[in-house]
């Protein structure tokens, strides 16, 4: 039985590790991309610092850098407060296969 907690615990702890690693490697591509298309979008308007800030500032660029952080909001309130109910389906069903191994021994 301890053999088995310790199991479930680690499958507990590498699920989070990997919820977690899935979040910040979003988080990485998130800015990397944004910037990346900023960049793209605001390069033809650097004749001149207004121009440049105009651009910078408008809704072409923002777009998408409000829209996918919502998104990434999202997957950070996932990540971060979402793993309860996972945990406890996790846990039901080790408990329903360990109570099913019982009654076949």
């Amino acid at each position: 039985m301890k053999n088995q907690n310790s199991n479930l615990s680690y499958i507990r702890a590498k699920n989070k590790v990997e919820k977690e690693r899935g979040f910040y490697t979003h988080l990485i591509i998130y800015v990397l991309v944004n910037v990346f298309i900023t960049l793209l979008k605001v390069w033809n308007d650097l004749d001149s610092w207004e121009s440049f800030t105009n651009e910078l500032i408008s809704i072409n660029v923002l777009s998408v850098w409000v829209i996918w952080g919502i998104f990434l909001i999202l997957h950070f309130l996932s990540f971060k407060f979402g793993g309860a109910w996972e945990e406890r389906k996790i846990e039901a069903l080790m408990n329903k296969e360990l109570s099913n191994d019982k009654k076949l021994k």
